[in-house]
């Protein structure tokens, strides 16, 4: 029963991690000047308007994923490169801001609310259980996201970040927007399989590169978090 409800967390965490992360996206590039996601519908924090199929399972399965890129037309921002720069690294920043909040109410879920469903039977201790797991994967999730989007590679925001820092002319931008997708399947699949193999065989989950990947977010991307709330919180 903790198995099914914590993949029914699962899928409540990812619908708090993705929609607001391709909101931002929206919302920061009709504020540089190019309104083609608020026209298409798409400046919203409706989940419908933003999952996408396999990287909604993804990310609910194996904490990374991806949602719709929402429709940007660079050549309408007011200012090319910035404007392209801020809408790449919008998405990420939400992510970072939704973990940061979250850390704390998960914090105070556990302080105050965890003693009184821990010895709980039956339904209460099934509904705390699933608001704390809910919780603690939109903090993981959010961070993993934050990273993941953040790797160079075409169509992630990482390439965007790329593109708006460097010239069409230049080598390795023009390598990784031809090759970048295909690289980033092969890592998807890679991870896959690590993951599934792993349960059989321990040591090959060594090889699971997007594994390091989410263990970098997990132990640094979010320790400021955790340093600053720990800190507040004994004031």
């Amino acid at each position: 029963m903790d198995y099914i409800i914590t993949i029914l967390a699962g899928f409540v965490a990812v619908v708090f991690v993705l929609a607001p992360h391709e909101w931002g996206h929206a919302f920061v590039a009709y504020k540089c000047g190019d309104g083609t996601a608020k026209m298409m519908g798409r400046m919203t924090l409706n989940p419908m308007k933003h999952l996408d199929p396999m990287g909604f399972l993804c990310c609910a399965l194996v904490g990374f994923g991806w949602a719709k890129p929402v429709p940007v037309n660079a050549y309408n921002f007011r200012n090319y490169r910035r404007g392209l720069f801020l809408t790449a690294i919008a998405g990420v920043t939400v992510n970072y801001i939704i973990a940061f909040v979250d850390y704390l109410v998960l914090v105070l879920f556990i302080r105050y609310v965890g003693p009184h469903y821990y010895f709980a039977e039956g339904a209460l201790y099934y509904l705390g259980f699933f608001v704390e797991t809910s919780l603690y994967l939109i903090y993981a999730y959010s961070l993993s996201v934050f990273v993941f989007n953040l790797l160079p590679l075409n169509p992630l925001d990482g390439f965007r970040v790329v593109q708006a820092c460097t010239r069409q002319i230049n080598p390795v931008r023009r390598f990784l927007e031809n090759y970048g997708q295909m690289i980033l399947i092969v890592l998807i699949a890679e991870s896959f399989i690590c993951n599934f193999a792993s349960r059989y065989v321990g040591w090959i989950d060594k090889f699971n590169v997007l594994g390091y990947v989410l263990d970098f977010a997990a132990t640094y991307v979010g320790y400021p978090i955790q340093a600053a709330w720990n800190w507040i919180l004994k004031i």
